[in-house]
């Protein structure tokens, strides 16, 4: 999030701390073999934190950022992370100070043109910027997805913030003036109950704006719907979120211009 953009998930962030998924361990053991040494990550966009969580195992030291204070105040504290308030175009960092720039789900909030200059100010020579996103939930058995499909679409459609659409086209017309690294395919998978799923439907910043419109909690009419037809209160369905990346580092050759 830019430094001065709408703070989207203030209103949710306790939601967003305990509901959204875990990304695959295999996601970050391919962004640290990309990295020709592991002093320093820059978790940009941190949230509450959880891919600090993953990176503080691989790198020596992480740095993870937020213009959110709220989100930040939710994060997990470690001994080898320095959690700041700041936004993605000013990280406060050092010039070439770090290995690895991680952006996890929120490439799309930035400005980008400034980001872009603070990467090329704090990454290594031979360091590796990576960006990725997830789009819509899937979700296992048709009538359950479809459901949850038109909650997406149609009740809280028209409450997501117009910067969604990148992480609806997978970041495909988001610029991105590096050389691309080919990377191998990633999602994130979960085996949830109906109450894992409300808390994360609840954690989306287009819930929380429809809330704040509308003076009520329209998760709350989905889970009538859903309920009947879960399978019992004990009962797990399959997530899945397919990931789309951009990376680009030593491996990948040169960065180009902007």
């Amino acid at each position: 999030m830019s430094k001065g953009a709408k703070d989207h998930f203030k209103d949710v962030s306790k939601h967003y701390a305990s509901s959204r998924p875990t990304y695959p361990s295999s996601l970050f053991d391919w962004l640290a073999a990309q990295c020709e040494s592991h002093q320093c990550a820059w978790d940009c966009g941190t949230g509450s934190g959880q891919v600090a969580m993953d990176l503080v195992a691989r790198f020596s030291r992480v740095v993870a950022t937020d213009a959110s204070a709220a989100q930040i105040a939710e994060a997990t504290a470690h001994a080898r992370i320095d959690y700041r308030v700041a936004p993605a175009e000013c990280s406060g960092l050092e010039p070439a100070s770090v290995d690895l720039v991680a952006v996890a789900q929120a490439l799309h909030w930035f400005d980008l043109d400034r980001f872009y200059q603070e990467v090329r100010r704090v990454l290594k020579p031979g360091g590796v910027i990576a960006a990725w996103c997830y789009g819509v939930i899937e979700l296992e058995g048709d009538e359950v997805d479809q459901l949850v499909r038109r909650f997406y679409l149609e009740t809280v459609g028209p409450y997501w913030p117009a910067e969604r659409r990148h992480v609806e086209t997978g970041y495909r017309d988001l610029p991105f003036p590096f050389e691309k690294l080919r990377a191998p395919p990633f999602a994130m998978r979960a085996e949830w109950k109906l109450e894992q799923l409300l808390g994360y439907l609840r954690s989306w910043s287009a819930t929380a704006r429809f809330v704040a419109s509308r003076g009520y909690d329209p998760v709350g009419e989905l889970e009538q719907c859903l309920r009947p037809i879960w399978g019992g209160d004990g009962h797990s369905r399959e997530v899945v979120w397919p990931l789309s990346l951009l990376a680009s580092g030593s491996t990948g050759g040169s960065v180009t211009g902007s």
